[in-house]
């Protein structure tokens, strides 16, 4: 089973950054899923970070006993941006005095 969580870290009020047994990564908002008893304290964000990998069962849990199907975990969608890093340029750029050039859209549209 590939979706087994190997690693979880809170990393918002209700986010969290995820690595599977398959070496998936993702960071998921699992606010939507915190409905019914079980879950109410997990909209509390202190509790929420309380969040432990329960490593016989492959997936999260909080103190309380909830927790969420590792399936469920892997099947949601990543958020937007998640662990987007800004990659640095590929090549230097060197400009000297009075080589200044402008590009040929700037200055467009005034």
């Amino acid at each position: 089973m590939n979706w087994r969580v190997v690693k979880a870290e809170a990393c918002g009020e209700h986010s969290l950054d995820l690595i599977f047994k398959d070496g998936t990564r993702k960071r998921v908002n699992l606010r939507p899923l915190l409905e019914g008893l079980v879950f109410e304290p997990l909209l509390d964000p202190d509790y929420f970070a309380l969040v432990e990998l329960d490593r016989g069962a492959g997936t999260v849990a909080w103190p309380n006993g909830a927790d969420i199907a590792p399936e469920t975990l892997y099947e949601l969608a990543s958020e937007p941006n998640a662990g987007a890093k800004r990659q640095a340029p590929t090549r230097e750029v060197k400009r000297t005095e009075g080589s200044h050039r402008s590009h040929p859209a700037a200055g467009r549209g005034r």
